[in-house]
């Protein structure tokens, strides 16, 4: 099963595709802060969020409970899209519903290697993959840069480092971010052999 989480308008072929709104006639109306979800457990192999995951969880507590939901419903090795606003561009400044900054790092603390790691180290980072016991593998990012950016990156007139410095330090860099995760679960056999 696939799952277009918060479709919208926007409706993708071969996909369950959920939002709360009956306006965009979606295959299944559903509030995704309402828990549970109604997927059974282990039952979904990829998931997109398409410019829909910031607009959830505004309430920490709320969003947390997502992530599980979202852990709970994948199987093991599911990929989960998300494609979210840079928090530092006016695509996600401008719009009063974005109630959540979603960044690769703030996922990281879903991922339990990453959480052990930080742990080892000393480092405070909050371990939320070991707290809720979920685990996600941050998989790839892809940031999509503005002009001028775009145009000065493609040719080779911006390094990395200085692209790195812009996006940390300035607005409108980048347009948006493009992430892809895998669910990690326990293989069940190991679990039961003595």
């Amino acid at each position: 099963m696939k799952l277009n989480m918060g479709c919208g308008m926007n409706k993708m072929a071969g996909y369950i595709n959920v939002v709360m709104f009956p306006e965009c006639s979606p295959d299944i109306l559903h509030d995704l802060e309402k828990t549970p979800w109604p997927w059974a457990t282990d039952s979904v192999a990829e998931v997109v969020f398409h410019h829909s995951l910031e607009h959830i969880g505004g309430d920490s507590r709320v969003f947390l409970e997502i992530i599980k939901e979202l852990y709970r419903v994948c199987r093991s090795d599911a990929i989960i899209s998300v494609t979210v606003p840079h928090p530092r561009h006016d695509h996600f400044i401008g719009d009063p519903t974005h109630v959540r900054i979603v960044t690769p790092q703030m996922l990281e603390l879903f991922s339990k290697s990453k959480n052990r790691e930080w742990q080892s180290a000393g480092i405070a980072n909050s371990p939320l993959a070991l707290y809720l016991d979920v685990d996600f593998q941050l998989e790839s990012v892809n940031y999509i840069l503005d002009d001028p950016y775009s145009t000065l990156y493609q040719e080779d007139r911006i390094t990395v480092d200085e692209l790195n410095t812009a996006l940390r330090e300035k607005n409108n860099v980048a347009r948006e971010i493009r992430i892809v995760l895998r669910v990690i679960k326990p293989d069940m056999m190991q679990l039961v052999q003595p």
